[in-house]
């Protein structure tokens, strides 16, 4: 469990979002805490994902204020936010299948160090660049697939390799959306075990729907209906809240 601190990471103020005239993100109010593990559950179609879209800023917010470390980034647009310390992943994993699953880790690490678009610098030569995505290599557990072309990982070796994407520029807030969708048990297993040990000492907040993994990692929980907060708590707290248990329609998280 990550040691948490009573400063913002992550705070969500009344934040709305409205397609046309349907309203899918209905005034969310978060306070998620430097160093926690924060898990976002709720049943299909209850705005999870279109939540995650409006906190990296692929989404404007309708209305609301959203501020990260303290910072207002309320409007700014994905790559700013990103350079102000926030990361993500996708449903979709999100890689470069052509090159080789070093040079996806390098090409994510080379902003947070200081590289720019330049045509005469030669990436091989990047000692600093090499020797992190090495480290991020070793981390997520992909060292003997370096050169290994990204497009012919195992599915649950390019899940790795997109959490280790996420985390190569250094940011302190990782928002991991659905990382273990579409696993086995044991894939599912080790997938916990990796974000466990790559996001020690930042903020991790995921959208998932295998309870066993939100229970395994989580330090709090909030569950979303119908782009509302119902509830924000501790795991026990949110197995016991008969809310939740009913927007589930009866599956049984106290059994999770």
């Amino acid at each position: 469990m990550n040691a948490t601190s009573n400063q913002s990471a992550l705070k969500l103020a009344d934040v709305r979002k409205s397609f046309g005239k349907t309203e899918i993100i209905r005034g969310v109010d978060l306070d998620i805490r430097k160093g926690e593990r924060h898990a976002v559950i709720g049943p299909n179609g209850a705005g999870k994902s279109t939540l995650f879209n409006l906190i990296s800023g692929r989404f404007p917010v309708s209305s609301g204020k959203i501020e990260l470390n303290g910072q207002d980034i309320t409007g700014l647009k994905p790559f700013e936010i990103n350079r102000r310390g926030l990361s993500r992943s996708f449903q979709i994993t999100n890689i470069f299948h052509r090159m080789s699953v070093f040079e996806n880790i390098r090409c994510a690490t080379l902003y947070a160090l200081g590289y720019r678009y330049s045509f005469w610098h030669r990436l091989a030569k990047l000692a600093d660049a090499v020797e992190r995505a090495e480290d991020i290599l070793q981390r997520i557990g992909l060292q003997n697939r370096r050169d290994t072309q990204a497009g012919l990982l195992t599915y649950a070796e390019q899940r790795a390799l997109e959490i280790g994407i996420t985390i190569a520029g250094g940011a302190d807030v990782i928002l991991l959306d659905e990382p273990t969708a579409g696993m086995s048990r044991s894939e599912s297993d080790h997938a916990v075990e990796l974000i466990s040990r790559v996001t020690e000492g930042k903020t991790l907040v995921m959208v998932e729907h295998d309870m066993s993994v939100v229970f395994g990692l989580a330090d709090r929980i909030s569950v979303v209906v119908y782009g509302e907060v119902i509830a924000t708590d501790a795991p026990a707290g949110i197995k016991s809240n008969r809310a939740v248990q009913e927007a589930y329609l009866g599956t049984t998280l106290a059994e999770a």
